[in-house]
């Protein structure tokens, strides 16, 4: 599947609204969301603005879901990536999350690490890091509030500007201080 991206603007307000407000996002901390609360957050600009910008994830001419680069004005910024229900399951993230990297790395020069964040117990996007490269770097224990009020594990995962180019991860010891 050739995957692209295309940046949002205002003119997707609508579209980004029907969007969030026709999903369900278990794994995310706000996994739905009500039409009035979505029109607040994309009214302030959410998805384009000096530190964030959004993108439509296409495959293949079809809208496939949308992923948010924040953190712009930094040189490790993170992402925020959503897939429409009817897309998940089939494969799609590890070719989605290498074709971002090549785009973010691309047309942002200055970024030297780019990072996302699931839950402990987001199997399926766990794998999809690791076989795009991106390194754990972190779990944040009891970090992720969860709607049974209970909380888990946020996972931290990232990957180098120099391990994309190389194709190789950096490794670090996760030991390495001794007490």
């Amino acid at each position: 599947m050739n995957i692209s991206f295309t940046a949002m603007g205002a003119e997707d307000s609508s579209a980004i609204i029907a969007f969030l407000s026709s999903n369900s996002f278990p794994f995310h901390v706000r996994r739905d969301w009500s039409v009035p609360e979505l029109q607040v957050v994309v009214d302030s600009g959410r998805y384009w603005n000096n530190e964030s910008q959004g993108f439509w994830i296409v495959g293949d001419g079809e809208r496939l879901g949308m992923v948010v680069l924040e953190d712009l004005e930094d040189d490790t910024p993170m992402f925020d990536l959503r897939l429409a229900e009817n897309y998940r399951g089939q494969g799609l993230g590890t070719p989605i999350l290498k074709e971002l990297c090549a785009m973010v790395f691309k047309e942002y020069p200055e970024i030297v690490r780019f990072e996302g964040q699931t839950r402990e117990d987001n199997i399926a996007m766990r794998k999809v890091f690791h076989k795009a490269g991106f390194l754990k770097e972190a779990h944040y224990r009891m970090s992720w509030p969860v709607e049974d009020g209970t909380r888990l594990a946020s996972v931290a995962y990232a990957i180098l500007r120099q391990d994309w180019e190389s194709g190789e991860s950096t490794s670090f010891d996760w030991y390495d201080l001794e007490i």
